[in-house]
């Protein structure tokens, strides 16, 4: 397919007012543009057509980058899990006590969950949406994800630092049920910075592993 190079040229508004365009690359202006209308009329009511008049490109130059509209809500949670990825492997590779680096992760993955509210709330609301291959494709690298948090659990047990009474699958379910009712009751303007929940959870989640 021809690579839509007109379309990366040309402005637009969209339904908000506010260009969510100009100057930026067209991948990302498809995704400002679907996390905008997925968040306030909701994936399924949102058509393809909507998302390219707001981001100010052509149908042609979504299929080009996305394919599909599967393909946006995928990657509107996937570049969060990415970014959450890296970091978590960062902190496990240090050489630091693995209580440390617990502490690090779970507070870390709190924060970045906040940060990125607006995603990951449109996509857990709608995950049962995509199709059979993009939720396999999300699955596992939920599952990746959360096996490098559950390794750091299981060190901490396996060496002594943390109680073995409680299986470290249950602890992540238990840190990670935790994060997904942020967006439930988490207000910017509420009395605690995001640093402040993930210093919370955190310490919540190592006290439930004392020896």
């Amino acid at each position: 397919m021809k690579r839509p190079e007109r379309a990366e040229r040309n402005g637009g508004t969209g339904p908000y007012g506010t260009s969510v365009c100009a100057g930026r690359p067209v991948p990302q202006r498809l995704l400002a543009a679907a996390t905008r209308l997925f968040a306030d009329q909701g994936y399924d009511r949102t058509s393809v057509q909507e998302i390219v008049e707001a981001a100010g490109v052509t149908k042609g130059a979504l299929y080009h980058y996305f394919g599909s509209k599967d393909d946006l809500l995928h990657e509107i949670y996937a570049r969060v899990l990415r970014q959450q990825q890296e970091r978590l492997d960062a902190v496990a590779d240090r050489d630091a006590p693995v209580e440390q680096r617990l502490r690090d992760a779970a507070a870390d993955v709190a924060v970045t969950t906040i940060e990125n509210m607006d995603d990951t709330k449109i996509f857990f609301r709608s995950m049962h949406q995509l199709g059979p291959e993009q939720y396999r494709r999300v699955r596992a690298e939920r599952r990746r994800y959360h096996e490098r948090f559950r390794a750091l659990i299981e060190e901490g047990q396996r060496t002594g630092v943390f109680s073995r009474a409680t299986p470290a699958d249950l602890v992540v379910d238990y840190h990670f049920g935790s994060l997904h009712h942020l967006g439930s009751w988490y207000r910017p303007d509420g009395p605690l910075t995001p640093r402040e929940v993930g210093d919370h959870l955190a310490d919540l989640l190592l006290r439930a592993l004392r020896p």
